[in-house]
């Protein structure tokens, strides 16, 4: 069976991602799957809307995206496979096309939505966006953890994020539920899990009429995880540099700040840098120059430092392939990395006329 069904619905283009094992991670074959369909319907009168959800272990939701197909980051870059560099080309594509997209895009996200399920999640797309979350909703960008960064638009879409929450989710890799990802501007309606096969099967028959009679959760004076801390988010996150901020957390003797400086203690040091760099960057950029800039990044991650010394080849061994939860992450230590270290990554590699994503606008 393919790890996408599509079909079409009363002029709705229905996406079910279907590789539950392992739970609905890209991979190249299911990118290029998705940028068919999308631009087929592009253009097609008789397709008005797009709905697009994910297949759990025990049947439709559940389970949204977990990202990029990890394992295959790690085979591919050490043995060298050119599929890697297709892979993040033709994602970065794709992320800009749903951006960009002419229809209505309805992301069901329940479950997980991690990494790259953000990036086809139809994020910051103000007019046409229904970006659909649940009580189940499991949302983070945990790049960091794998010595990666939050690519897929990251720098984009969570440097928009209200305050310093951007940094510190890009950092940490902080992991958000329905409330929070609403409070936080990346989910626009939140329903309870139990009516998403009735609202999936309405989608079918009315297309966005059905959003308009969705029942929407109660979610007033809920308050997420991450409102109790938005003053110290702000404060800490804000600060100049990784440094500064890793010894601020450590000198303030709060519960939150312990517990955030040993997250970040557990991060690739290196990327960590990286990453605040990023979003800062982000900040000032349309989306197309923002994921040129992390196109350019990402080939540094694997080239940099080829094969094994890649520090995210290392970061998903540890977490994915040996499992050890070890990484031996270098430099070691937050306040062992030079500027020159990070300043590398957001070289590019080519000229502007010869950019793989040089045709974005």
């Amino acid at each position: 069976m393919s790890d996408i069904q599509i079909e079409v619905c009363n002029g709705v283009g229905m996406i079910t991602l279907n590789r539950p094992k392992a739970l609905n991670a890209l991979s190249l074959p299911m990118i290029r799957e998705l940028t068919a369909a999308l631009l087929g319907w592009r253009d097609l009168d008789t397709v008005h809307a797009i709905a697009i959800r994910g297949h759990g272990k025990e049947g439709p939701f559940g389970a949204f995206c977990a990202g990029g197909d990890i394992r295959f980051f790690h085979q591919a870059g050490l043995s060298g496979d050119p599929r890697l560099e297709d892979f993040f080309t033709e994602e970065y594509s794709l992320n800009h096309l749903i951006h960009c997209y002419p229809k209505p895009y309805i992301a069901f996200l329940d479950g997980i939505v991690m990494g790259g399920g953000m990036g086809i999640s139809g994020h910051t797309r103000q007019g046409a966006k229904h970006r659909i979350v649940t009580e189940r909703t499991k949302m983070a960008m945990p790049e960091t953890n794998i010595g990666l960064f939050p690519d897929v638009g990251g720098g984009y879409f969570l440097s928009r994020c209200p305050g310093r929450t951007g940094e510190y989710l890009a950092l940490t890799g902080h992991m958000l539920g329905g409330v929070d990802a609403l409070q936080l501007g990346l989910a626009d309606v939140m329903v309870d899990s139990g009516s998403l096969n009735d609202l999936w099967g309405e989608v079918a028959r009315t297309g966005l009429v059905a959003l308009e009679h969705a029942q929407r959760s109660d979610t007033a004076g809920q308050s997420g995880a991450l409102v109790a801390h938005r003053q110290q988010i702000d404060h800490f996150f804000g600060l100049a540099s990784v440094k500064e901020i890793i010894d601020a957390l450590e000198a303030d003797d709060s519960k939150w700040a312990t517990d955030t400086a040993g997250t970040l203690r557990q991060r690739s040091p290196l990327m960590l840098h990286v990453v605040l760099e990023q979003v800062r960057r982000g900040r000032s950029l349309g989306l197309a120059d923002d994921l040129r800039m992390e196109r350019d990044m990402v080939r540094n991650s694997f080239h940099l430092r080829p094969g094994a010394a890649s520090e995210t080849v290392e970061g998903v061994r540890a977490l994915a392939v040996d499992k050890d939860h070890s990484p031996r992450w270098n430099p070691a230590r937050i306040e062992d990395v030079t500027a020159d270290m990070w300043r590398a990554f957001f070289d590019s590699p080519w000229p502007a006329h010869a950019h793989p994503l040089r045709h974005l606008n």
